[in-house]
């Protein structure tokens, strides 16, 4: 009993440390000039439209890109439930926001972190570009990260949307053994 308490007590305190690192992480955005940013998916509502924490991290995205952090962007996302593939849905979006259509590219294979990375990585290659900053919620910034370091990625910088909900307390538990998953599976 008493080795169980302890074990428990260990394992807690390594998820609230490893939580926090996630959390200041995520929101302590470093902003770098990079070759491109990569913007991962989220939810397009039914009527098309990019949901509330979808469009955070395009307007966030497209402050960036004004500010010349980077000239080109990718944007990355599946065909979601809703039967709108968000890379195209995210395109648009940033094009009607004054980004150029030219300088963004899509991966519509982004169902996943680990997709977004493997096929960030290979857009890269195909443009010779080095360097990324990663845009999403700042709970997913690290794991995002580790992900492009996985494909040789190793000037990865991350961005956070600045969107927070209740449904965030969910995302930080999911992302502990999330992180663990990516750090030994991949």
């Amino acid at each position: 009993m008493k080795r169980a308490l302890i074990a428990a007590a260990i394992l807690v305190s390594w998820f609230i440390i490893h939580s926090v690192l996630i959390i200041l992480d995520g929101l302590t955005d470093e902003l770098k000039p990079v070759d491109v940013a990569v913007v991962l998916g989220n939810k397009v509502e039914l009527n098309g439209q990019p949901s509330e924490r979808l469009k955070a991290r395009l307007d966030r995205t497209v402050e960036l890109y004004e500010e010349e952090y980077f000239p080109m962007v990718i944007v990355s996302g599946g065909i979601g439930s809703e039967g709108f593939d968000e890379a195209k849905v995210m395109k648009a979006y940033l094009v009607d926001q004054g980004i150029p259509g030219n300088k963004i590219f899509e991966d519509n294979n982004g169902y996943n972190s680990y997709m977004t990375a493997q096929n960030a990585n290979r857009i890269m290659k195909e443009l010779e570009l080095d360097s990324a900053m990663i845009v999403t919620q700042y709970y997913h910034v690290t794991r995002t990260k580790l992900a492009f370091r996985k494909m040789d990625v190793s000037d990865v910088y991350g961005a956070h949307a600045r969107f927070f909900e209740i449904r965030d307390v969910y995302s930080i538990i999911r992302e502990f053994p999330a992180y663990y998953k990516y750090l030994i599976a991949y």
